[in-house]
C-alpha cells in the first residue's frame, strides 16, 4: 500500500455537479482540493443526452457536456482532479485516511463526500441499448422531451406516482407497468394517480423486454402476470421509477445514514455526524436528485469545509 506522504486540507470524492461545484469553492477559498473522480467521471448526467433545466444553457446542454463545462471550470481556478474510486476511509482519527483503488492511501483534514446515486434499472439488455435514447430514471429531467407523446412508467410506489402524475402534464398518454395488484404507493398518490385521465395502471404486468430502433424507444414487450399473455405496447419513452440506491456503502462505518442508505446531513447544513466531513448532491438527498440542487448543496459543502479548516488548522 502506498502512502501518500502530504496531508491535504480538503479531498473530495465524487465528480458530477456537487463534486465539481465544491471544488470549485474550495479553489476560491486557497483550499488546493483534491478530487477523485470515481468509477463514473462526470456522474450520472453523462447519461443524459439533453438537460434542459440547467440555469445558463438558453438551448440546453448535452449531459456529458455541461460536466465538461464543470470539470474544465474547477481545473482553472486549480483543482487537483484525479481518475481513481475510493475503496475505503477511516475517520476514526486526524487526518482521515482515504484508501484509493485499493492500493494507495491519502490524508486529509476534511473530506466532502459528493459520491451520488445510482438508479435501479431492471436488468434488461435492451433497457441498457435504449439508455438515453427513450430510457430514462428521470422524468423531471427527461420529461420536457415527451410533450404530446406516449410513455411508460415502471413502479408501484410513491415515486412511481409522482413521476407519472408530472409526465401525465406532459405526455399524452402515461402506462404505469406495476408488477403486483396494488400500489405500494401513499393513499395520497395513489388518489392522484386514480383521478388523472391520462393516465393508466397495467396491474400485474412485468416488462420483458424495450423495443426500439435506431432513432430510440418504439415499445415495451410486457407480461400479463395473470394471464400468460406476452404482447407488445407502442410507447415513446419508457422511464424507470423502482428507487435509487446512494453510494454510501463505504462510509457507513463512519457516517450515519438513514434508512434507505442516504447520508444524513445536520439541518440546512452539509455536515454529517464526524465533524470535518460534509455530503453534498444525491447522496444525501432523497428528494429532489436534480444537477442543479446537486450543485448547490457541493457550494455548502465546500462553504462549510472551508469555514471548519478556517478554525482547525490553526489548531494544528
Amino acid at each position: 500500500m502506498i502512502m501518500e506522504e502530504q496531508i491535504y486540507k480538503v479531498l473530495i470524492i465524487g465528480s458530477g455537479p456537487a463534486g465539481f461545484t465544491a471544488a470549485i469553492y474550495a479553489c476560491r477559498a486557497n483550499l488546493n482540493p483534491v478530487l477523485y473522480e470515481g468509477m463514473q467521471p462526470g456522474g450520472q448526467l453523462t447519461e443524459t443526452t439533453r438537460i434542459e433545466n440547467f440555469p445558463g444553457y438558453p438551448e440546453g446542454v448535452d449531459g456529458n457536456d455541461l460536466m465538461e463545462d464543470l470539470r474544465k471550470q474547477a481545473i482553472r481556478l486549480g483543482a487537483d482532479i484525479r481518475f481513481g474510486a475510493v475503496t475505503k476511509v477511516d475517520f476514526s482519527k486526524r487526518p482521515f485516511l482515504i484508501t484509493v483503488d485499493d492500493e494507495k492511501v491519502v490524508m486529509a483534514h476534511s473530506v466532502i463526500i459528493a459520491t451520488g446515486a445510482t438508479a435501479r434499472y431492471l436488468g434488461l439488455e435492451s433497457e441498457t441499448r435504449f439508455r438515453g435514447q427513450g430510457v430514462s430514471a428521470c422524468a423531471t429531467c427527461d420529461g420536457f422531451f415527451y410533450r404530446g407523446k406516449t410513455v411508460a412508467v415502471v413502479g408501484g410506489g410513491d415515486t412511481a406516482c409522482e413521476e407519472a402524475t408530472y409526465l401525465a402534464t406532459l405526455a399524452k398518454k402515461v402506462y404505469m407497468v406495476v408488477r403486483r395488484d396494488v400500489f405500494r404507493a401513499s393513499e395520497t398518490m395513489r388518489k392522484r394517480v386514480e383521478s388523472t385521465p391520462n393516465i393508466e395502471v397495467l396491474w400485474n404486468h412485468n416488462t420483458k423486454e424495450v423495443l426500439g430502433d435506431s432513432s430510440g424507444v418504439t415499445g415495451v414487450r410486457l407480461l400479463n402476470n395473470k394471464t400468460g399473455n406476452v404482447y407488445d405496447l407502442p410507447v415513446d419513452g419508457f422511464f424507470l421509477a423502482i428507487g435509487h440506491h446512494p453510494n454510501s456503502d463505504v462510509f457507513k462505518e463512519y457516517i450515519t445514514t438513514n434508512p434507505e442508505g442516504y447520508i444524513v446531513t445536520e439541518g440546512k447544513t452539509s455536515k454529517t455526524n464526524v465533524e470535518g466531513v460534509f455530503a453534498a448532491g444525491d447522496v444525501q438527498d432523497p428528494s429532489y436528485r436534480q444537477a442543479v440542487t446537486a450543485a448547490g448543496s457541493g457550494c455548502k459543502a465546500g462553504l462549510d469545509a472551508e469555514r471548519f479548516l478556517a478554525c482547525y488548522l490553526p489548531t494544528l
